[in-house]
């Protein structure tokens, strides 16, 4: 799957570029922090039809839909050139929200490809390694976006993300894998599906719990998200722009956590390994809380380390656990259940930290996620009676 990896890299990288200068470019435009901070919105939004999204995945060969999907964007970023005065800030948004369209359908195919057609034992070791694919590029993508914004604008940025879509489109192609051509009921069927996939995702006891325990983290992390340039001006007293810092530690953190989650999972199980990422989370969310410059450089890495524990937990339990037949459509749903909260704690958090200290505010998110992390750790076990049989798998890798 080394094609899969490489086509996620050049694709994350891309994309990780447009998603920050798109409101870098907004806010030059047309001098407006709430329509620059409504590109955020744009991008997040389709995620709450995920369940809708993903179903596609599931009808369709999930190889030439990638190669199809991202063939698509790289034909429509070039559109953005033309995005050069603030009455044309209207199609930056209208691709913004395509572009989390496609983005949703496009995590439901890669999900369900990979569960597909990988061993289950190696599940979690690829998942780890595609997160630290993924996290690497959020640590060089923004300063290179930047600069090429600054230099240049905001088309050139949408062009280089055109042609990482275009070859990442290449990448796929090349993956040496069969598959299957699924059964496709008629559209009317559609809604049934999509529904299928959430009943068999809030039925099942392995994972109920995880996609609960997800949610729950990013609700906590929304809030401890808000909190950030609390804890950067009142806590250590830097300017803003510290929070950068704080950011880039966390992400070396998220690419050490992609490295070691394999070789946990082997060793443990999806509900332990969630339970251990939501307490170490939580407890470096209550270290922030202390005035000093260290203490908040560990807890910015210790956030980055736990939480990518928790949501590749829930991932690769979806792809185990999933048949064969409908791993598109529990993907999404499980990724837009555990998501959703993140955006409505950002909202929810900007108002906490207006009526409560942040040195009070963060140590009561930290004892919320420590007593969740005990409640997951004694609660979530199951025996080995309640394991469940792996679904014979469509795809092969040849």
């Amino acid at each position: 799957m080394r094609w899969y990896l490489t086509g996620v890299v050049v694709s994350g990288f891309g994309t990780t570029a447009m998603w920050l200068v798109s409101g870098i470019w907004v806010k030059s435009l047309t001098g407006s922090d709430s329509l620059a901070a409504l590109t955020a919105f744009a991008l997040w939004a389709p995620v709450l039809l995920g369940p809708l999204l993903g179903t596609l995945a599931d009808r369709v060969r999930r190889r030439p839909l990638l190669v199809a999907l991202d063939l698509a964007m790289a034909a429509l970023l070039p559109v953005l050139l033309w995005v050069d005065s603030a009455d044309r800030v209207w199609l930056l948004f209208a691709v913004l929200v395509v572009y989390g369209a496609q983005g949703a359908v496009h995590e439901a195919a890669e999900q369900a490809l990979v569960a597909t057609a990988m061993d289950e034992k190696r599940l979690g070791t690829f998942n780890g390694l595609r997160m630290t694919a993924n996290e690497s590029m959020k640590l060089i993508a923004p300063l290179m976006a930047a600069g090429l914004f600054a230099a240049y604008g905001g088309g050139t940025v949408a062009l280089l993300d055109a042609a990482s879509f275009a070859l990442a489109a290449g990448l796929f192609a090349l993956m040496p894998v069969r598959e299957e051509r699924p059964a496709r009921p008629g559209a009317g069927h559609w809604w049934r599906e999509t529904t299928e996939g959430a009943r068999l995702l809030g039925t099942s006891p392995v994972l109920r719990p995880l996609v609960a325990t997800g949610a729950f983290t990013m609700l906590l992390a929304g809030v401890n998200g808000a909190a950030i340039y609390a804890v950067v001006d009142r806590g250590l007293g830097h300017a803003p722009a510290y929070a950068g810092v704080l950011y880039a530690v966390q992400g070396g953190g998220s690419v050490l956590a992609g490295l070691v989650t394999g070789p946990l999972l082997r060793r443990m199980p999806e509900r332990t390994l969630a339970a251990a990422g939501l307490a170490l989370f939580a407890v470096a969310v209550g270290v922030r809380a202390l005035p000093y410059e260290a203490t908040a450089l560990a807890a910015s890495a210790a956030i980055g380390l736990g939480l990518p524990w928790v949501l590749v937990a829930v991932a690769t339990a979806v792809q185990r656990e999933a048949p064969a037949t409908a791993v598109g459509r529990m993907a999404t749903t499980a990724h837009t259940l555990v998501m959703a909260p993140n955006a409505l704690a950002l909202a929810l958090g900007a108002g906490l930290i207006a009526l409560v200290d942040v040195r009070v505010l963060l140590p009561l998110l930290a004892l919320a996620g420590t007593g969740g992390a005990v409640v997951v750790a004694v609660r979530g076990r199951r025996g080995p009676d309640q394991e469940t049989d792996t679904p014979d798998a469509s795809v092969r890798v040849g």
